[in-house]
């Protein structure tokens, strides 16, 4: 019984056996075709061909997603075939439908054509080379369109370009050209471009490519200027001109204006020295030749700021620096005041001479130094000086007691006699002492008097001057004599004494009483 059941179970497995074997040797070629293994994986490399799960897309060639990068379903992929092909079917189950078929492309001079079978679900579509294409060397319509649509757009390119751009081949002959360049050659010439006369010079040719020349042409007495681009490949040499006409306007007139400049600097009497941003000496004038003693070669050769101070120093054509050490230090200083606009000195020279130096900004980070020759000033400056403090000294030894007053009530000046009779120092304060201020106090020491009013509408009236005077008591009793005398400009003087015997002690007066 045993036997019998072992048995059973034996043939059961063999039928088993052979029932898978007989189904796997059906399916199997199926299998392969769905997973992969249909020439999919194993095309050329320039095979084209997708494999749809339904409308999945489940695997591509390199070529087929290099024709529809943006596919990954069947309605992509369809609706860029769709263009060549139109009768592709929306729905990949038709196909599977019809079976294995051949889709043919709308134009008779396409290079491909489109297959698409069905397999399990399983949905192959392949592009292949059409049996005869009539297109030379395999090109399909495809690539075709795609360059023509690339050579559409290179020449709108080319045609709206602003610039003229032209083509010359090895006989110097002109064999294309754009619109800007006929419409300059209409414009010079008034007629159509000429293969055989150019607008720009035939020297042009013997640049090497990349070079970039500037070039004039002459319309109606004035010249139109262009920097023109050399380009060679193969047996052709292309150019295209670029306008320039405003920067060769703007060139000139920098350069007018500089040469203005320059003849303007030349008959200035202060030197001018202008360092750029680099700190290099880019302008100067005579004078500062004059001024400084520095050798016209020095200043030609552009010296740097420091070498030019440094220079300045060995001639002795500045003030030589207590420490040495701390020199270019204090001329960075010195630079960065410039840069500021705040740096003034005055250089007092060994020679005598004495200059003022002044720094200034300039655009661009320049800065400009100015050298001014102010000896004469300075000389008469302290010549002033000496005589005012002369004349001071000669009022200081007078007896009276004298006060000058300006136009506009001021006190200008006064001896010591004055300083000593009223107690009044103009110059003991910063405030101006007026002739109100000087009243008040004089009042003060003094009986009172109508003198005092009359003086005041004096000084500060322009009309009906005269000399006049009075005499005023002070507290003490003692008599004093006041002299007004109108002066230059407006100006009055006080002059105030006592009488002789109202200044000598009592006992002199007794002796010259007994005498």
């Amino acid at each position: 019984m045993l036997d019998s059941q072992v048995w059973q179970w034996a043939l059961l497995v063999l039928l088993c056996g052979a029932a898978v074997g007989v189904t796997l040797r059906w399916v199997l070629p199926v299998i392969d075709r769905c997973a992969g293994r249909m020439p999919v994986s194993g095309a050329p490399p320039r095979a084209v061909v997708w494999l749809f799960d339904g409308a999945h897309l489940i695997e591509a060639t390199p070529a087929a997603r290099g024709r529809v990068p943006d596919g990954h379903d069947w309605g992509a992929v369809c609706a860029t075939l769709r263009s060549r092909f139109p009768e592709l079917p929306d729905d990949p189950a038709a196909i599977c439908d019809l079976g294995p078929v051949v889709v043919p492309a709308d134009a008779s001079r396409d290079a491909e054509e489109l297959t698409a079978e069905c397999t399990g679900g399983i949905t192959r579509i392949e592009l292949r080379p059409a049996p005869a294409s009539g297109l030379p060397g395999g090109l399909n319509l495809h690539r075709l369109r795609v360059m023509e649509t690339e050579l559409d757009r290179l020449r709108r390119v080319t045609e709206g370009t602003p610039y003229p751009v032209w083509q010359i081949d090895s006989d110097g002959r002109l064999v294309w050209y754009n619109a800007a360049y006929r419409r300059l050659c209409i414009q010079l010439r008034a007629a159509e471009p000429d293969p055989d006369k150019r607008l720009f010079q035939s020297a042009l040719d013997e640049k090497p490519s990349g070079s970039k020349v500037r070039c004039s042409l002459a319309a109606g007495g004035k010249f139109l200027w262009y920097d023109v681009t050399i380009t060679r490949f193969d047996d052709i040499r292309q150019f295209s001109a670029v306008d320039v006409n405003a920067v060769v306007m703007a060139e000139t007139a920098q350069r007018n204006f500089v040469q203005t400049l320059a003849k303007t600097f030349a008959q200035l009497s202060i030197g001018l020295a202008i360092f750029d941003r680099s700190r290099q000496l880019a302008l100067f004038n005579p004078a500062l030749i004059d001024l400084t003693a520095l050798p016209a070669e020095f200043l030609s050769a552009r010296p740097n700021l420091l070498s030019f101070f440094d220079k300045l120093r060995d001639n002795r054509m500045m003030p030589e620096p207590k420490n040495y050490g701390t020199w270019r230090d204090q001329l960075a200083d010195l630079v960065a005041a410039a840069a500021d606009g705040s740096y003034v000195d005055t250089w007092t020279l060994p020679s005598g001479c004495t200059y003022r130096v002044s720094g200034r900004p300039h655009p661009d980070g320049a800065v400009a130094f100015l050298f001014e020759d102010i000896t004469a000033e300075v000389s008469l400056t302290r010549r002033f000086r000496d005589d005012l403090e002369l004349s001071q000294s000669i009022l200081d030894h007078l007896d009276e007691a004298i006060a000058v007053f300006a136009s506009n009530g001021v006190m200008t000046l006064s001896n010591l006699a004055f300083r000593d009779m009223w107690q009044i120092d103009p110059d003991g304060g910063f405030a101006e002492v007026s002739v109100v201020d000087a009243i008040r106090k004089w009042q003060a020491q003094c009986a009172p008097s109508p003198f005092w009013g009359d003086l005041r509408d004096f000084v500060l009236s322009h009309e009906n001057r005269s000399d006049w005077g009075a005499r005023v008591v002070d507290r003490s009793g003692r008599p004093i004599e006041c002299l007004v005398q109108p002066i230059r400009n407006g100006a009055t003087m006080l002059r105030f004494r006592c009488p002789r015997a109202a200044r000598e002690p009592p006992r002199a007066q007794a002796q010259h009483s007994m005498a």
